[in-house]
């Protein structure tokens, strides 16, 4: 999972980010720019404005100036890389595209990021029309919000910020939180199979709609069984675990067990297996329901990993581990928010 594109979208509308302002829009809404589909098109279907795009269209510029949208993400963090994706826009692209960023505290209006500390994240690039464009960033610092610029006008139908969750600290620190969630900093780190949907689906926010937005496995002709191994937000004490299996009629799994582990910061995952202990003993699970189980007191001990085993194959919709983090945990969470 080196790829930028492994990692989370922090710009993803079911990931509660948000398109505030744009420039223009006068041909097609700047919300399509993150829906979660992939562009659609259909030719020939005209409107009042002309053929209907899947995607943000501006009008043609006839002066000095460039069109501009800014994204509030989702989930704040360390951007490792770009889509820009033109697809279906073959003679109304635009020829170049670069894209800032600046971190500010709270819920800003969009007049108060005027005076923001934007900082260039990618320079001024050269796109290609019905093409994807996958553009690594090199920067280290945790941002809130990113502007991307396309020069000087036309139309894009996606854009991704792929990167690492930072959540802040101060939102977590003593409360019950779900210790497993994406956005507040997990992650799956490896898995034994994901041929129809991906593991950190499970971790995503909100419910899955259906079988797409959670992970499901091919189906096993062996006697072995799948697995997600997931990094935590930080160390934490679990308490109660949601194993949800909504959408999963005929394809749910029919057991499924919770490992746990607790490792310094930087260890590696080790190889014996004995190193694990379990959180959660294996049980039975339904179809097409959700499940509350709390962990068993000698069970509840601090961890940074999870292993979750599914008996033999299948899906599931959403994995919560409900806990507080510890002392080390928050210090953790605390060192890595001031240090960008």
């Amino acid at each position: 999972m080196s790829d930028f594109t492994s990692l989370p979208d922090l710009a993803l509308r079911t990931y509660r980010a948000s398109v505030i302002a744009a420039s223009d829009e006068s041909f097609e809404e700047r919300e399509n720019l993150i829906h979660p589909w992939e562009p659609r098109f259909s030719a020939e279907t005209f409107g009042t404005k002309g053929q209907e795009y899947d995607g943000w269209e501006t009008r043609r510029h006839r002066g000095p100036g460039h069109d501009w949208a800014i994204v509030r993400l989702g989930m704040p963090g360390i951007v490792r890389g770009v889509v820009i994706d033109t697809a279906w826009f073959k003679g109304n692209y635009p020829p170049h595209a670069s894209v800032e960023a600046c971190r500010v505290s709270g819920y800003p209006a969009v007049a108060e990021l005027d005076s923001a500390e934007w900082v260039e994240i990618l320079p001024r690039t050269a796109l290609g029309g019905d093409a994807r464009h996958e553009l690594p960033v090199e920067d280290e610092r945790i941002f809130t919000h990113v502007r991307l610029n396309m020069f000087p006008d036309g139309g894009i139908a996606r854009f991704r910020v792929h990167g690492e969750v930072v959540p802040d600290p101060a939102l977590l620190a003593g409360l019950t939180v779900d210790l497993a969630a994406l956005e507040n900093g997990a992650r799956t780190l490896d898995c034994s199979n994901m041929f129809y949907s991906a593991p950190d689906n499970m971790l995503a926010p909100g419910l899955a709609r259906n079988q797409s937005e959670g992970w499901e496995t091919a189906r096993r002709r062996d006697d072995g069984n799948d697995w997600a191994v997931i990094a935590l937000a930080a160390q934490g004490v679990p308490e109660l675990i949601e194993l949800d299996t909504t959408n999963l009629v005929f394809n749910a799994p029919g057991e499924i067990r919770l490992l746990g582990l607790d490792l310094a910061e930087g260890d590696p995952l080790p190889a014996d297996p004995a190193a694990w202990f379990e959180v959660l003993p294996r049980v039975t699970i339904q179809p097409d329901t959700p499940h509350r189980i709390r962990v068993a007191a000698d069970a509840r001990r601090p961890i940074t990993h999870i292993r979750l085993d599914i008996y033999p194959d299948g899906g599931l919709g959403r994995l919560r581990v409900h806990g507080s983090l510890t002392a080390a945990g928050t210090d953790l969470l605390e060192t890595r928010w001031d240090a960008s």
